[in-house]
């Protein structure tokens, strides 16, 4: 595990949106949900391209705006097609007002199915 790094303040991020940021050299989308829970998954639709950053958070999920594809926050796994790959999921914390993001990716036998 690297050391975590800054990406934005906790208040930079609103409910039910994502921000595109990079972390360690990797396009990451930070997203904060309704509940006001923070994610980070790869920022690239495995599919198209396209940034995810640029689509639609609902229901713990991050969709692509080009082509619907829903990806899981917590597992990174597609949820519908077109895209049939997972994108990368990434650690964070809070820590006073900051949000953190370990630039290493969790390994997928530590995700959730």
């Amino acid at each position: 595990m690297s050391a975590p790094e800054r990406v934005c303040g906790i208040d930079d991020l609103e409910q039910d949106t994502a921000i595109r940021v990079v972390v360690g050299g990797t396009p990451v989308a930070v997203v904060k949900d309704g509940n006001g829970d923070v994610f980070a998954i790869g920022d690239t639709c495995t599919h198209g391209d396209i940034s995810l950053a640029e689509g639609f958070v609902e229901d713990d999920t991050l969709e692509c705006w080009a082509h619907g594809s829903k990806f899981s926050l917590t597992s990174g796994r597609p949820l519908t097609l077109p895209a049939y790959q997972p994108v990368p999921v990434f650690r964070v914390t809070v820590e006073g007002g900051d949000v953190l993001v370990d630039p290493t990716p969790i390994p997928a036998e530590e995700l959730p199915a």
